[in-house]
């Protein structure tokens, strides 16, 4: 069996290093800045391009380069390029094809962090954004985009909202309008969802959460499926010529990889946000259990719902395995599981779930989601503070919205301790 045929559980383990006779079984921290090699035309080759290779590890890195590789197994792509945070990933796949002048189309119920990304800071680089609602008309929709319009760009399963991605609905519609469909794959993970499967040409994730899954490392990661045309007229930095590589042309020499090649040898080579060979190789320790992690993220999860589901002192819950979840029919859909965050609002006024939150002895409140501990947050007041009321509605955050990342402890322990927090109310 080839190894591309390999069931994802076994891609997380195995895929990315395959050691030759004799070296370590482990895949090896490359704690090195440089690289040394015999001739200066070997290096002017590394320079053009024309050969592949480690040159610094600014751009690339052994360590590093095992953890795209296997990023890039497991989500079925071409390549991949890993970023020292998810906010890096999410600034690099619209940099990489947008410019001044540009606009892009966005789901507005996105990260609090992306969203202030996409609205302000892109805003100071001379790049637009326009936020939709993924419950409007595909027509409706379809008016967002401009002749200058470069991507369309959603998260499978958002933050916090826990809004489950209508994949068919939007990727038709990034087809029509031929611009490339970039999803944010955080929450589900590949383990559980797999967007390029489902229309999407790009994957990124903020590999800080489920990637590494022990709140060990900060990094993110940008995965190309090798799907998009972009040679359709509406890319010319893929397709003119590059002054910097002596008139290259990203298509015409690297084909279905242009968009990952470019990202690294431009992007990276000037910006310089590469991911630490330290964080590459914790991270791909925590993929190895990604498929194992996933699944009890996913049924304490779904256990956990039901029962605030059933509580007296809870006026909500949502969490997209719930049979109640508008977006049951969805995840069914394209997704295995839930994944590992929910979403729940508290009767009574607004100091109870601060009330609830402060009891909490298992469950800590930490500015942090999907590692293997429990955790709470409230997003109004915390990781969407930024944003104004009407954005934060926007997003899918209630005043009143804690958000729960449970943990993979036992679901007996998970429930009692909020439990014994809601009998404070």
């Amino acid at each position: 069996m080839e190894t591309n045929e390999w069931k994802i559980e076994t891609k997380a383990v195995q895929s990315g290093y395959t050691p030759e006779n004799g070296a370590p079984r482990v895949t090896p921290i490359v704690q090195s800045t440089t690289y040394k090699y015999n001739t200066c035309k070997e290096i002017a080759d590394l320079f053009d391009l024309k050969v592949p290779g480690h040159m610094y590890s600014r751009i690339s890195n052994p360590t590093v380069e095992v953890l795209e590789n296997k990023m890039a197994a497991l989500e079925g792509g071409v390549g991949a390029l890993a970023l020292s945070s998810g906010q890096s990933a999410s600034t690099i796949c619209i940099l990489n094809i947008c410019e001044a002048g540009d606009h892009f189309v966005a789901l507005s119920t996105l990260y609090g962090g992306t969203f202030n990304l996409f609205k302000h800071t892109m805003k100071k680089m001379g790049i637009e954004v326009t936020f939709v609602d993924p419950e409007a008309p595909v027509d409706q929709v379809k008016k967002a985009f401009k002749p200058n319009t470069k991507l369309l760009f959603g998260e499978s399963l958002s933050n916090p909202g826990t809004n489950v991605l209508d994949f068919d609905k939007f990727a038709a519609i990034a087809q029509a309008m031929e611009v490339p469909f970039i999803v944010d794959n955080t929450f589900p993970t590949p383990c559980l969802c797999r967007p390029l499967e489902h229309g999407a040409n790009i994957v990124i994730h903020s590999t800080t959460k489920y990637s590494d899954g022990h709140a060990t490392s900060v990094g993110g990661v940008i995965v190309d499926g090798g799907s998009f045309n972009w040679a359709n007229g509406k890319f010319p930095g893929l397709t003119e010529p590059d002054e910097s590589y002596h008139g290259l042309s990203f298509v015409e020499t690297f084909g279905n990889m242009a968009y990952i090649v470019k990202a690294r040898v431009q992007w990276i080579r000037d910006v310089g946000c590469y991911m630490t060979p330290q964080n590459a190789f914790l991270t791909n320790k925590g993929l190895e259990t990604l498929h194992l992690r996933m699944e009890r993220h996913s049924s304490n999860a779904l256990a956990l719902a039901e029962y605030l589901e059933s509580h007296d002192k809870v006026s909500w819950v949502k969490y997209p395995m719930l049979k109640s979840d508008p977006n049951h029919a969805l995840c069914k859909k394209y997704m295995k599981a839930g994944s590992g965050v929910l979403t729940f609002g508290l009767k009574g006024d607004s100091n109870a779930a601060e009330t609830v939150m402060n009891s909490l002895k298992l469950a800590a409140i930490v500015v942090h989601v999907s590692d293997v501990r429990t955790g709470v947050l409230h997003p109004a007041s915390m990781t969407h503070r930024q944003l104004s009321e009407e954005d934060q509605l926007k997003a899918g955050v209630l005043p009143e919205l804690v958000r729960v990342t449970v943990g993979i402890e036992h679901i007996d322990d998970i429930i009692a301790d909020f439990d014994q927090a809601l009998g404070r109310l």
